[in-house]
């Protein structure tokens, strides 16, 4: 109960200040399509220079799990996710906004991301010393067993067809090996300049997501707009507590996926946000309800990316092994100032990572009473007429793309995939599985390379990925969610069947 004695850290009027001003302005830039946590940090850094290291930490560590809950924003009221872990919070959140129930899911989303943030940090303030022996068990064997586990959901992130599901994930598998290979030297699929660096996930998110609705809400015409004004009922606090309160298998499931996603260093809480929604519909009694504007969907995928922030961070205090991008940013932030993580750093810096991490569980809770404070009035967006709300996506969206790298090559490229998309849409395409496979191709095909060079110099490839212990259990989920998506598949296309006849002989 070390940590307890550093909460008056926290309340100092200059940190305080800060916690509050890194929580708000991680909503605001979360909410910010193209501003993903690990920018917002990295632009928030230089403003630590002159700050001490406490203070620092604290600006940083605020921002970053703020930013990560605000991405929902921009996910559940323009279906554009504010980064990669939103992706599956926008398949049911749109649709909850697109019913008239955008602030009922905004409620939903950062009463979750509360929760699942505080169990992440209290992880992290328990279990750290265990928690990091265990993360050094993880080798690129395992990792690449991970993310083939997270390629097993794609076929059934699609609900309409599990077949297109697949084919959208193979797409994006194969956009995924577009660039130069910086471990084989090569350049694949390279026919023009601006793909040399391969397909940045922020330009592609944002067009694969947003593109086709823009160019939806321009087909309309302007007629169609007026008459399709939502309403924005309000809804209750109280009844949204409740929600989320009776939800406990989904909140189980997120706070457990994304804390065990959150501590694998290299692997990013958008497989937490994703598998936790896979896992959630598969345990649901009601699955056919996701994708639909279901609550369980929000649950689950907004405390998994929030419950991983605090298990992120395991092996960057105590190995100095980043467990997500962002974590790789707050190093830098550490190294600044001076403070090498490490085994000791809890006996060299007590007084800064323990009021660090005492600011991070009190942030966590700011977010939660601010979010919940604005979201009425951030639904509001859903009223916006139509052509104003597509103008206002497409510069949000070309913003976006063109902060990430400042290039308009990024732009270009975001076009180019939103068209297609919207294209592929017309033909029953989803973009959930093609996003989730752009993201896992580099993952999978890295780990796999580097398992293979250790592989050949030991005792060959099938030893090196087929046995071991954590390489079995691995193997036995892949195989257990491939073939209950295959058996979940049948069990729908027969009840169609069965359906299509009774209607026929009626």
């Amino acid at each position: 109960m070390e940590f307890l004695g550093y909460f008056g850290g926290v309340f100092e009027p200059v940190a305080l200040l800060l916690l509050l001003g890194g929580t708000v302005g991680g909503l605001v830039l979360g909410a910010t399509p193209g501003l993903s946590p690990t920018m917002a940090v990295a632009l928030l850094i230089p403003f630590t220079f002159h700050l001490t290291p406490t203070q620092g930490l604290i600006l940083l560590g605020a921002a970053y799990t703020s930013t990560v809950a605000g991405g929902a924003v921009s996910a559940i009221l323009l279906k554009i996710p504010g980064a990669p872990a939103n992706i599956a919070t926008a398949l049911d959140g749109n649709a909850m906004a697109r019913n008239g129930e955008g602030a009922r899911a905004l409620q939903l989303s950062f009463l979750a991301s509360g929760v699942g943030g505080v169990i992440g940090v209290l992880l992290l303030i328990f279990l750290t010393p265990v928690l990091a022996v265990w993360a050094l068990k993880f080798g690129p064997s395992h990792l690449f067993w991970i993310a083939i586990l997270g390629v097993t959901v794609i076929g059934s992130l699609d609900s309409k067809s599990f077949v297109k599901g697949l084919l959208s994930g193979c797409i994006g598998l194969w956009l995924s090996q577009i660039g130069y290979d910086e471990i084989q030297g090569t350049e694949r699929f390279i026919f023009t300049d601006a793909l040399t660096g391969g397909i940045h996930i922020i330009p592609a998110l944002i067009g694969l997501f947003a593109i086709p609705q823009v160019m939806e809400m321009f087909a309309k015409g302007r007629v169609s707009a007026a008459i399709e004004s939502i309403a924005v009922p309000k809804y209750s606090i109280f009844d949204s507590v409740r929600e989320v309160a009776r939800s406990i298998r989904s909140l189980s499931i997120g706070t457990t996926v994304g804390a065990i996603v959150g501590l694998i260093p290299g692997v990013g809480g958008q497989i937490a946000g994703l598998v936790a929604y896979d896992q959630s519909r598969k345990f649901s009694e009601t699955p056919d309800k996701f994708g639909k504007g279901h609550a369980e969907g929000i649950i689950s995928a907004e405390s998994a990316n929030n419950a991983m922030v605090g298990p992120s961070l395991v092996p960057l205090l105590t190995l100095s092994i980043p467990g997500s991008p962002t974590a790789a940013v707050l190093l830098g932030g550490l190294l600044i100032h001076g403070i090498f993580p490490g085994s000791n750093i809890f006996d060299k810096h007590p007084e800064v990572i323990w009021t660090f991490i005492n600011s991070m569980l009190l942030g966590q809770i700011l977010m939660v009473i601010f979010g919940l404070y604005t979201a009425a009035w951030a639904a509001r967006i859903a009223k916006a007429p139509v052509p104003i709300m597509a103008a206002g996506v497409l510069v949000l969206a070309m913003f976006g793309s063109y902060s990430v790298q400042q290039s308009m090559g990024d732009v270009h490229i975001m076009l180019a995939l939103g068209i297609g998309m919207y294209v592929l849409e017309k033909f029953g395409f989803s973009a959930a599985p093609l996003v989730l496979g752009l993201i896992l191709g580099p993952i999978a095909g890295d780990y796999f390379t580097n398992g293979a060079m250790i592989a050949a110099a030991q005792n060959g490839l099938f030893e090196y990925f087929f046995t071991g212990g954590l390489n079995l259990i691995l193997i036995f989920l892949v195989i257990s969610s491939i073939g209950y998506s295959f058996w979940t598949n049948m069990i729908k296309g027969t009840s169609v069947d069965v359906e299509a006849r009774t209607e026929v002989a009626e």
